[in-house]
């Protein structure tokens, strides 16, 4: 499909792929973004595809009248952009790779690509194809430290790799519905780039100055009205929370579930958002999204062993990896014996720049100073939250 005059969408569609990187839910599939820019002296290729789509690749570079391929720009070495290099390679001989120097090395240890295919090129560096100017933006951790943008300067087209991206498999070029977008695209930060959020700051600021009429990401649909997601961006990456509380949680024998819904029925009385999640069945991309603005995070879990749920434990686990901008957090839950349920999660989430509230543990099934312990428990929150001006 056609951008703009000679530059083409020559990736794949993934509408039947599920789980990536074997562990993100991918409920609407994705794509692998790969664009064909044919200057009046020379072709590039920008990325290639996951290896399981090179042969949808090959057949759309054939459609495009991609006869010569002079140049494959590499943003990024995971192999579903760079996977399908190795073969285009093959089919055209001449080609060389053009990316940076942490990236070439990268791409020879993951697809052993020989030394002399590349070119090396620096941050701002501009490669001409004739009557069309490449011009490349280092923009590291994006969620890789090697990943770079390719500028095109006639057309004013960014092209960031999985900047912006959302797993989205659509039949359109360009996005036509914002709203299921910006849910994908949401999805997309919050499991790969939430944890770079500062890196993406510095990131927004290198190119504010550029002229972006497209931004034409590695996955999804393409931004014809960039702003759109710029300031979604922008947003994400904020200091700024919302009063809202995620309450991830699992109940074994009901005495935990009990807490929950007292708990959350509080919490909503007091004006707070909640989102509660069953961990038996979450998304854990739907609990990612929720984690991006919210200012309170409190974990439910009954005391299996001695310590949480395992179940419970992997959400913390994942939290502490994805850092969101969370303030305070604190759990509440159950025991039978005794164990070091707290002290374990405490400990599991130790990247979370958070206050942690008073937790509020039950022996057995909750009793009338538990219930009466999680009202002060929303109470500290909404306190909490109004220090920060959101309640």
């Amino acid at each position: 499909m056609q951008l703009r005059p000679n530059i083409y969408a020559v990736g794949a569609i993934d509408w039947d792929r599920r789980l990536f990187d074997e562990l993100i839910p991918l409920p609407d599939g994705t794509s692998y973004n790969a664009y064909l820019i044919k200057g009046s002296e020379k072709t590039a290729l920008l990325d290639a595809v996951d290896p399981t789509k090179t042969s949808v690749l090959i057949d759309n570079l054939v459609k495009a009248g991609a006869g010569r391929i002079d140049y494959v720009v590499a943003h990024h070495a995971e192999q579903d952009h760079s996977g399908g290099i190795p073969d285009i390679l093959m089919l055209y001989p001449d080609a060389k790779v053009v990316t940076n120097p942490k990236c070439k090395g990268m791409l020879i240890d993951l697809l052993q690509i020989s030394d002399d295919r590349f070119i090396t090129v620096d941050d701002g560096q501009t490669l001409s194809l004739g009557d069309k100017t490449l011009q490349f933006i280092y923009i590291p951790w994006v969620h890789w430290p090697e990943t770079i943008g390719t500028y095109l300067q006639e057309d004013k087209i960014f092209f960031p790799c999985d900047f912006f991206g959302s797993h989205l498999a659509t039949s359109g070029l360009f996005v036509e519905d914002e709203p299921i977008v910006y849910e994908s695209a949401k999805r997309y930060y919050a499991e790969i780039m939430m944890p770079f959020r500062t890196a993406i700051k510095n990131n927004l600021e290198k190119i504010k100055d550029l002229q972006i009429d497209v931004i034409a990401s590695s996955h999804g649909p393409v931004y014809d009205k960039p702003q759109f997601i710029i300031d979604a961006y922008k947003d994400w990456v904020s200091d700024n929370v919302k009063n809202e509380v995620v309450l991830p949680y699992i109940s074994m024998h009901d005495s935990t579930r009990k807490m929950v819904e007292h708990f959350v029925d509080a919490l909503i009385e007091r004006g707070i958002t909640v989102k509660q999640f069953d961990l038996t069945v979450t998304d854990i991309g739907k609990l990612a999204i929720s984690l991006v603005d919210a200012a309170t995070i409190v974990l439910g879990s009954p005391t299996v062993l001695t310590a949480a749920h395992p179940k419970v434990a992997y959400t913390a686990i994942l939290a502490n990896a994805l850092r969101p901008k969370t303030k305070f957090a604190s759990i509440i839950g159950s025991y039978g014996w005794g164990g070091r349920m707290v002290e374990q999660i405490t400990g599991l989430i130790s990247n979370l720049k958070v206050e942690i509230l008073e937790p509020v543990i039950a022996k057995g099934y909750p009793k009338d100073s538990d219930f009466t312990a999680l009202e002060k428990l929303a109470d500290k929150i909404l306190a909490k939250h109004k220090e920060l001006g959101i309640a």
